[in-house]
C-alpha cells in the first residue's frame, strides 16, 4: 500500500463500505423501477418471486453500512468523536431535511386536503434518510458520551438489540402519538420507522466497533462473514416471524447484509473501484431517482406516466438508464459544489492506491 502526498489524521474511506454502499443503491435504484414498470404478467414469473426475495436486502445493507460508517470514520485520537460531532449533526439534518421534502405533496394536494390528518400523513411521511438521519444523530451522540471502546461496545449493543425488541411495544404506543412522531417512531404503514429501522444501523455500527482493529480488507472480511453466519445460524433455531415488528426479521436481514458485507470485502479490487465511486454518490443517487420513478410534488413519474405495462427486459433497461443518468447528475453536482466551495475538505482525505495483489 502506498501512501501519496495528500494525508491527514482522519482514516481513509474503507473502500469495501463504498462497494458495497454502491451495490446497495444498484440494487435499490433497479428494485424501484422495476417495482413502478413491470407488468402484472411480468410479476407472475417465479423467477421474479425470487428476485423480490432477495431484494428485501437492499434496505437493511444501505442502512448496516451507514452505521459501519459512523464508527469507520473515527481515527485513534482523543476526542475525535467530539470533533466530528457538528459536522454529523449538519449532515443528519440533510438527511432529514431530503427524506420530508421528497414527500412534499405539493399546493395543489395541500390546498385540497387542507390542514387534515391525510394532510399531516403525507406530510410527515418517514422513510429511509430521515430513518439514517435521526439514527446517524442518535449514534453520533452515543460515540461522545462513551469515549472508550467498551462503553461505546456496550451501548451500541443495548440500541442494536433494544431497538428490535421493544419496536412491538412501541408500536402498541402509535394510536395515541401525534401523526409526526407515530411515523417516525412506528405503526402501521409507515415505511421506515425508526423501530425496528434504526437497528440495523447500530448493527452496523457495533459491527465496526467490534473489527476496527482488524485490518481492512481479508482480515475484516472474514470476521464479517463469520459473525453474519454466526447470527444466520442463531435465527435458524428460532420460527420464523415475517411481521414488521419481528425482531427474528431484523436479526435475519442483520445476518445476511453482514455476509454481503464480508463478500464484499473480498472482491477484487477492480471490481470495488467500479463500485465504489458509486458508492460515495449513493446520497444524491437515491434522492436523485426518486421524483423520476415515483413523481415529486405536482409532476407525475414513470409509475404514473408509464405505469405497470412493460416486461422485465424494457423496465430494466429503463432502470439502468435512469441509474447512470442519476450518478452523472449526482457528479456533476458535486463538481459545482467543489467549484463554488474550493475550500471543503473532500470525504476522502487520505488517498490510497492498491497494489494489483492487494484485496478489499
Amino acid at each position: 500500500m502506498q501512501l501519496s502526498s495528500s494525508f491527514s489524521l482522519r482514516p481513509p474511506r474503507h473502500p469495501a463500505l463504498d462497494a458495497a454502499r454502491g451495490f446497495a443503491v444498484l440494487a435499490m435504484v433497479l428494485g424501484h423501477a422495476l417495482d413502478a414498470l413491470l407488468s402484472p404478467a411480468a410479476r407472475a414469473h417465479s423467477w421474479v418471486q425470487r428476485y423480490w426475495e432477495l431484494r428485501g436486502i437492499t434496505a437493511p445493507l444501505f442502512l448496516l453500512v451507514s452505521g459501519w460508517a459512523l464508527v469507520a470514520a473515527l481515527d485513534q485520537r482523543p476526542g475525535a468523536a467530539r470533533a466530528m460531532y457538528g459536522r454529523r449533526v449538519r449532515r443528519a439534518a440533510l438527511l432529514v431535511f431530503l427524506g420530508y421534502l421528497l414527500h412534499w405533496p405539493g399546493w395543489a394536494m395541500v390546498k385540497w386536503l387542507g390542514w387534515s390528518e391525510a394532510l399531516e400523513a403525507r406530510l410527515f411521511e418517514f422513510d429511509a434518510l430521515q430513518c439514517i438521519g435521526f439514527s446517524l444523530l442518535a449514534g453520533a451522540t452515543v460515540l461522545v458520551i462513551a469515549p472508550g471502546n467498551r462503553s461505546r461496545a456496550l451501548m451500541l449493543a443495548v440500541l442494536a438489540a433494544g431497538v428490535p425488541l421493544v419496536s412491538g411495544a412501541v408500536w402498541k404506543l402509535g394510536p395515541s402519538l401525534p401523526i409526526a412522531v407515530r411515523q417516525a417512531l412506528g405503526s402501521e404503514g409507515s415505511h421506515f420507522p425508526l423501530f425496528p429501522w434504526a437497528g440495523f444501523f447500530f448493527a452496523g455500527a457495533l459491527a465496526a466497533q467490534l473489527f476496527r482493529l482488524l485490518r481492512p480488507g481479508w482480515p475484516q472480511g472474514l470476521a464479517l462473514v463469520v459473525l453474519g453466519a454466526g447470527v444466520i445460524g442463531v435465527t435458524q433455531q428460532i420460527s420464523p416471524d415475517w411481521s414488521p415488528t419481528s425482531p427474528w426479521l431484523v436479526a435475519f436481514r442483520v445476518g445476511e447484509g453482514l455476509l454481503v458485507l464480508g463478500v464484499v470485502s473480498f472482491a477484487p479490487v477492480v471490481l470495488s473501484r467500479r463500485l465504489a465511486p458509486l458508492g460515495r454518490l449513493s446520497l444524491w443517487v437515491y434522492v436523485l431517482h426518486l421524483p423520476v420513478v415515483y413523481g415529486w410534488a405536482d409532476i407525475p413519474g414513470l409509475a404514473s406516466r408509464v405505469g405497470p405495462t412493460l416486461e422485465f427486459g424494457p423496465a430494466l433497461l429503463v432502470g439502468v438508464g435512469l441509474l447512470g443518468a442519476s450518478y452523472f447528475a449526482a457528479r456533476i453536482g458535486r463538481a459545482l459544489r467543489r467549484l463554488i466551495r474550493p475550500w471543503r475538505q473532500p470525504a476522502t482525505s487520505l488517498n490510497i492506491s492498491f497494489s494489483d495483489s492487494q484485496r478489499v
